[in-house]
């Protein structure tokens, strides 16, 4: 039933803003923060440890890193198909429900790569042999593995048999070796877990999309989750009953009414990665971005992955440098590009989150001009 005669564009971006987490940083921890919002795409490694940040109270880049090494977020592919944080607890039924479609949209490249079924089997056998026992390898570690069975590893032909053995199940994102990435059994990581009914996945899936990023479009979990329209569909119908609708310029956005959002006291003011929840999570990002500003930097990918949120809206982009000094302590340059020119209010809040994001790569920031 439609009981929010009063919404409009204002209170659609205060409640995703709440419900994404940005809005006071609410979570404790990073397993916290993950389990809340179903999985945080997580491509960009640096930016999606940020995003984590600006949602949990007085969090560390170091914090995150800890618990990504523990095994208490995950990292892999599981949707659409790019990498996600996913939380242990998750993963396997997640992968099970999202795992055949991202097969489906991979298998055009397959061809053009020449693996199939049976090439598959084979490199998930000698990656289970070579990760059995707790270890962990490199992904320059798996390839010669992977020669040495015969199979041929060019990069992208690499890069589609590991992303196979994630979709299966098999592996997941091992510990960091200094900056490289390994790979680590599921099983070994994770353990066993119950198993859900496809009915029970779908549920669960559609609850934790509607809950930490609502108010959203149909349109727009299906986006988010992979899943097609028919089953994003039957996935929402499981849980419209605890779930709030409202309808708004003849669009239907599903939620779970927070009575905390209505005395949030977050910042007016972000500094996000275009693969942030907040811009990513959403087929339909009108109401952030009139302009379409950020439908054309996400078309570009990575040469504009930062973008300034004002009010709840895309405002600019904004890029940041290292710069190493021999005679003191280093320094992080953040240089604003605002897409209208900034009031003083604007200025301020901005400078509060350069000095945040300082804070939390535990290295000065200073905004430059």
């Amino acid at each position: 039933m439609d009981i929010f005669t009063k919404m409009d564009a204002r209170e659609i971006i205060r409640l995703r803003l709440h419900n994404t987490g940005l809005s006071d940083s609410p979570f404790k921890s990073a397993a916290d923060a993950v389990s809340h919002l179903g999985a945080i795409q997580a491509q960009d490694f640096a930016a999606a440890k940020w995003a984590l940040g600006l949602r949990i109270k007085n969090s560390t880049e170091e914090d995150i890193e800890k618990a990504f090494n523990e095994g208490i977020i995950l990292r892999t592919h599981v949707m659409r198909p790019t990498w996600h944080f996913v939380a242990p607890e998750d993963i396997h039924w997640m992968l099970e429900l999202t795992a055949p479609r991202v097969k489906t949209l991979l298998s055009r490249y397959n061809r053009k790569l020449e693996l199939d079924d049976a090439l598959f089997a084979r490199s998930n056998a000698a990656i289970i042999k070579a990760l059995e026992g707790h270890s962990s390898l490199t992904r320059q570690e798996l390839k010669a593995v992977l020669k040495d069975t015969s199979i041929e590893t060019n990069v992208q032909r690499l890069a589609h048999i590991i992303m196979w053995s994630e979709l299966d199940g098999l592996i997941c994102s091992g510990p960091r070796r200094g900056k490289q990435f390994t790979y680590a059994l599921l099983e070994e990581r994770v353990g066993k877990a119950k198993k859900l009914s496809r009915e029970q996945a779908l549920a669960k899936l559609a609850l934790k999309y509607f809950t930490g990023h609502g108010p959203a479009q149909i349109q727009d979990f299906s986006w988010w989750s992979g899943l097609t329209v028919e089953d994003a569909r039957d996935a929402l119908d499981l849980v419209k009953s605890r779930l709030n609708q409202v309808t708004l310029d003849g669009k239907t956005y599903w939620f779970l009414t927070n009575t905390k959002a209505t005395s949030s006291k977050s910042p007016s003011a972000f500094l996000l990665s275009i693969y942030d929840e907040y811009v990513i999570a959403y087929r339909d990002r009108g109401y952030i971005s009139e302009a379409r500003d950020i439908e054309r930097m996400i078309s570009r990918g990575n040469a504009f992955t930062s973008v300034i949120i004002l009010n709840g809206k895309v405002a600019g982009t904004w890029d940041k440098a290292l710069k190493k000094s021999t005679l003191k302590e280093n320094t992080i340059e953040i240089r604003l590009n605002p897409f209208q020119q900034l009031n003083g209010e604007e200025e301020e809040a901005l400078e509060l989150e350069v000095a945040r994001y300082g804070k939390f790569v535990g290295i000065p920031s200073i905004l430059v001009k």
